[in-house]
C-alpha cells in the first residue's frame, strides 16, 4: 500500500471542503410527493407503463427501457400516480415526468429489505445481466451510462480488469467516502458480481489517499476475497475520470474516441457497485441514492439515503435550511456540477451532491483579456490548449480547427478555468466547441 498512483499530464489540487466526510449516512424519510423523470440516463427515454391514477408500491416498475441504450425506471415510493406529464428538462428539451403522491411505505414483496449480506453468487453471467438490466442500473459517477452494455462484452473484446472508481475528487462531495466506510463488504461482492460477469478475477477498487477510513476497511475486507484489491490514489483533480483513472492504475493511454474496453478496462463508480449487489443479491432496483447535502449556506451539512425524484427543496429543509445570504444552489461538485435556480427539481440517480454557496463566496470578478500565460494549457489533464480553444470560437474558426485543437476530447473538468488568472470561463468556451463538432 505504500506506492500511490495518479495521472501524469494536468490536473489541480482546489481545497477538499469535505465537511461532511464525518456524518453517517442517514435516512432522508419520505416526501409528500416525488416527481421521477423518465429520462435519468444517457440514451432513449424509457417507455411509461402507468397512468393516473394508477396505485404503485416501492420498486414497481413504472418505465421500461426502449432499446438497448436505456434504462428501466422505478418508482421510489409507494401511493398514487398523480400525473404523467412533459415538463422542461436541463437539456432544454421536454421531458417525461411522473409524479407520485406518497402514501405509506409499501414496497414490492420480492425485495429483500434484511441486513444480512449475501455472499454467495449463485448465477449465470448471464443472469446477473439481466437482474442488472431489470434493475435500472445506471452509471451512477456521471453520465449515467445503461450498467448492462458495460458488463456485456462484445465478441472481439476483451476484459482484463474491472476499476471500482470510489476517487470522489470534486470538494465537498463524500457521498462515495460514506458508502465505501458503511457498505463496504457488499461494494466488494458487487466487484465479484461484475467480475463473475465479465469472466476475470482482477478487479481494483481506487481510493483517493485522503480517505483514510474507507482505505482501511475495504484493504482489510479484501484479503477476505479473492480477485479484488485496493489501490490507493494521490489526491489530484480530476483524478476520478475515466481516462485519468486508466492512466494511473494500468499505465494504458486511452486513445481518443476509444473506449475503456478498448484498452481491456472497465470503470464503474463504487455507487454503481454498490446497486449491482443490491440488484442481484437482494432483487432491488435502483431507486434511491446517497446524497451529499454541503456548503457554507446549509446549517447542517450532512450524508443521505435519497429516494429518487424527492424535490431539492425537501432535502435543504432536512439539513436545517439554507442561509439567507445564498446565491447559487449546485447539484453534483462545484467543479463539474450544474447550477439550478429551481429548487423543486427532483433528485435523480445520478444526484450526488445538493451544494448552498453564499454571495459572499461566489467569485464575481469579471474577465478580463487572455495574458497569454498558457496555465490553462498546463493543468489540463487532456493535454490542450483551452485558451486557443477560446479564440477560435470567439473569431469564429471553422469546425476544422476545433477537431485538430482535439475540443472534443474536452472532459469538462474545469481545471482549466479554476486556474485562469484572467478569470475567462474557459469551460464554457470548450463547452461550445463540443457542440460545433456533434453539429458537424
Amino acid at each position: 500500500m505504500s506506492k500511490k498512483y495518479t495521472f501524469p499530464m494536468g490536473g489541480i489540487h482546489p481545497e477538499k471542503y469535505k465537511l461532511t466526510a464525518n456524518c453517517p449516512i442517514e435516512d432522508a424519510g419520505l416526501p409528500e410527493t416525488v416527481c421521477i423523470p423518465v429520462k435519468q440516463h444517457i440514451g432513449s427515454s424509457a417507455k411509461i407503463l402507468v397512468n393516473k391514477g394508477d396505485k404503485v408500491k416501492v420498486g414497481t416498475l413504472i418505465a421500461d427501457a426502449d432499446g438497448i441504450v436505456s434504462s428501466d425506471v422505478h418508482s421510489s415510493v409507494s401511493g398514487e400516480v398523480l400525473k404523467v406529464e412533459d415538463v422542461a428538462g436541463s437539456t432544454g428539451y421536454e421531458e417525461k415526468m411522473i409524479t407520485i403522491k406518497v402514501e405509506g411505505d409499501e414496497w414490492e414483496e420480492s425485495i429483500d429489505r434484511s441486513d444480512k449480506v449475501v455472499k454467495e453468487i449463485n448465477f449465470t453471467p448471464e443472469e446477473i445481466v439481466e437482474k442488472i438490466r431489470t434493475a435500472g442500473i445506471v452509471g451512477m459517477g456521471g453520465a449515467g451510462y445503461p450498467t448492462p452494455i458495460k458488463t456485456s462484452i462484445p465478441e472481439g473484446k476483451k476484459v482484463d480488469i474491472l476499476i471500482v472508481n470510489g476517487i470522489e475528487c470534486e470538494p465537498f462531495l463524500t457521498a462515495d467516502d460514506r458508502l465505501m466506510i458503511e457498505k463496504a463488504e457488499q461494494i466488494i461482492i458487487g466487484a465479484r458480481i461484475i467480475n463473475k460477469a465479465l469472466g476475470i478475477q482482477n478487479a481494483v477498487i481506487a481510493i483517493d489517499e485522503n480517505k483514510p477510513h474507507a482505505i482501511a476497511t475495504l484493504d482489510a475486507l479484501c484479503r477476505l476475497y479473492v480477485g479484488v484489491n485496493v489501490k490507493v490514489c494521490k489526491t489530484k483533480y480530476p483524478q476520478g475520470g475515466e481516462k485519468q483513472l486508466i492512466r494511473a492504475i494500468t499505465g494504458k493511454e486511452l486513445p481518443t474516441g476509444k473506449l475503456p474496453l478498448d484498452v481491456g478496462c472497465i470503470v464503474q463508480n463504487v455507487g454503481t457497485v454498490h446497486a449491482v449487489y443490491e440488484a442481484v443479491m437482494k432483487n432491488k432496483p435502483l431507486f434511491e441514492r446517497i446524497i451529499t447535502v454541503s456548503g457554507d449556506g446549509i446549517q447542517y451539512p450532512s450524508n443521505y439515503r435519497v429516494r429518487v425524484g424527492t424535490p431539492i427543496s425537501y432535502l435543504i429543509d432536512k439539513a436545517g435550511g439554507m442561509d439567507e445570504s445564498v446565491s447559487k444552489i449546485i447539484l453534483g461538485g462545484p467543479m463539474m456540477g450544474n447550477a439550478i435556480v429551481n429548487q423543486s427539481a427532483p433528485t435523480t440517480k445520478l444526484t450526488s451532491g445538493v451544494l448552498l454557496f453564499k454571495e459572499d463566496n461566489i467569485s464575481k470578478t469579471e474577465a478580463s483579456a487572455c495574458i497569454r500565460c498558457g496555465k490553462c494549457a498546463l493543468v489540463c489533464p487532456a493535454g490542450l490548449r483551452p485558451f486557443a480553444i477560446k479564440q477560435a470560437i470567439t473569431y469564429n474558426g471553422p469546425t476544422d480547427e476545433l477537431r485538430k485543437l482535439h475540443a472534443g476530447d474536452c472532459i469538462e473538468c474545469g481545471c482549466c478555468a479554476y486556474g485562469c488568472p484572467a478569470n475567462i470561463p474557459l469551460l464554457d468556451y470548450c463547452k461550445i466547441a463540443k457542440q460545433e463538432i456533434r453539429k458537424k
